[in-house]
């Protein structure tokens, strides 16, 4: 396996979750070998000559290398699919091979989530392990980009606020419709949700628009007056995302209003 760029790849995985289940039954490039998905139950066959993904919960991969590391039957190269966890954590769990990472940059909700064309973060201890990274992020679709090492906490903050954030913001948009008798206020919502988005993947802050962009000193400050009425909790939460709208348009705290 020193020619990673060439040689077919034999892919095993442990972790039949969502994602180890899409990433074994996802198509595979001609040159490559369909993965093998063990599950956890690892113990009875010879790692030796594999190349070994592990596919659990972050919080689960250092018991995991660990259950590795201690049985003495080591993988030629190991690799995990975490965009937070370091590659520290499967020192000495290889013969050779290298430690590396494959992130999917995607949101997984099911076993048969498609991963063709999503990027996908890549990391590695060695050159072999980086071609192996590549490789595999390549065979299934994905489009790899290299992060590295001591930047993971931050790329991973990032790809929380973009997804995660977005659903707290549009579930406490949606809530706020609710509390006004609004029916289905997701379904209500979510045609300018979409257009926002392609609006910014388009244009970024060029794409922002309303009150906070415009200026407008006093639509705000009844904005701020009715949550300050009818969910004072969520008073802080505006503020803070009207503030951060201001640093990302390039206007000055003192051209709108937070109280």
């Amino acid at each position: 396996m020193n020619d990673t760029s060439k040689a077919p790849l034999a892919l095993t995985i442990i972790g039949a979750g969502r994602l180890g289940r899409s990433i074994a039954a996802a198509p595979v490039a001609t040159d490559a070998a369909p993965p093998v998905l063990l599950g956890r139950d690892f113990a009875t066959q010879d790692l030796s000559d594999a190349v070994l993904l592990l596919c659990v919960p972050d919080r689960e991969i250092g018991a995991v290398a660990a259950s590795i590391r201690e049985s003495g039957n080591l993988p030629h190269a190991i690799g995990h699919t975490s965009g937070a966890t370091t590659l520290d954590v499967l020192d000495g769990c290889d013969t050779g091979g290298g430690r590396f990472s494959v992130h999917p940059l995607q949101t997984v909700p099911s076993g048969e989530t498609d991963l063709s064309g999503s990027p996908a973060a890549i990391a590695a201890s060695t050159k072999e392990a980086m071609g192996l990274a590549t490789q595999i992020a390549r065979g299934l679709g994905m489009e790899p980009f290299r992060v590295d090492e001591h930047d993971r906490a931050l790329y991973h903050a990032a790809a929380s606020v973009a997804s995660n954030f977005l659903i707290t913001l549009e579930e406490t948009a949606a809530s706020m419709l609710a509390g006004i008798g609004i029916d289905e206020p997701r379904r209500v919502l979510a045609p300018l949700v979409r257009q926002s988005l392609e609006n910014w993947t388009a244009a970024g802050a060029g794409a922002l628009t309303g009150p906070i962009v415009r200026g407008d000193v006093e639509t705000v400050a009844r904005h701020r007056e009715a949550i300050s009425s009818a969910r004072p909790e969520l008073l802080g939460f505006y503020d803070n995302l009207a503030e951060r709208t201001r640093e990302v348009a390039g206007i000055n705290s003192g051209d709108g209003t937070t109280g």
